[in-house]
């Protein structure tokens, strides 16, 4: 068995697929036999660490930015790893929710930006968000949620004012830099397991 086959077993295992799993991008790497493998099962495995967010919170970040990307096989192994660190039900239906609501301000106020109208400001968005009003992770973790699908979703002005309101909320920028680097990470993983 080659190293590459190795390394890719090894991830397959731990993500919970069986070992003749393959998308073509995997195929690919291994017929290559392709070095960032390495860096590929290292990357992912360091989705779960974080000197400034805890387990619960690195599985919770990955799970939506998962169900953000809609990749199948790593919502199963988030939502997973999220139970094993304590989540509860209501918390990870809530990072699904976090995704798909930020999927469709993402769009808005993308549109809202790239426009620079006044008068698209002036108009009600008619999008509900009482997700946000009350979140069970709690206004920080859910906007630390919100800021990371921002970054992965390309939303300039939520990105700033999910920032913004985490940094008048007291979180360190580098809760926020590890956040972000998870959700980098995770999307990274969604290209090749899928």
């Amino acid at each position: 068995m080659s190293e590459s086959t190795e390394i890719i077993n090894e991830l397959l295992q731990t993500v919970g697929l069986d070992a003749d799993y393959r998308t073509e991008s995997l195929t690919l790497l291994e017929k290559g036999e392709s070095r960032y493998l390495r860096d590929f099962k290292l990357n992912f495995t360091s989705t779960l660490t974080s000197e400034h967010l805890s387990a619960k919170e690195c599985g919770l970040v990955g799970l939506s930015i998962a169900a953000n990307n809609n990749n199948t096989p790593l919502i199963k192994y988030y939502t997973q790893y999220s139970e094993q660190q304590g989540a509860t039900a209501a918390e990870i239906a809530e990072a699904i929710g976090c995704a798909s609501l930020l999927a469709s301000n993402n769009v808005f106020y993308r549109f809202r930006h790239f426009t620079q109208k006044e008068k698209y400001t002036q108009i009600p968005a008619r999008i509900r968000m009482q997700l946000m009003m009350k979140p069970v992770t709690g206004k920080e973790f859910f906007e630390l949620l919100s800021l990371a699908v921002s970054a992965v979703n390309g939303c300039e002005m939520c990105v700033n004012a999910h920032e913004d309101s985490l940094i008048k909320l007291g979180t360190t920028e580098e809760r926020i830099f590890d956040a972000v680097r998870i959700a980098s990470l995770v999307t990274a993983t969604g290209k090749i397991i899928f």
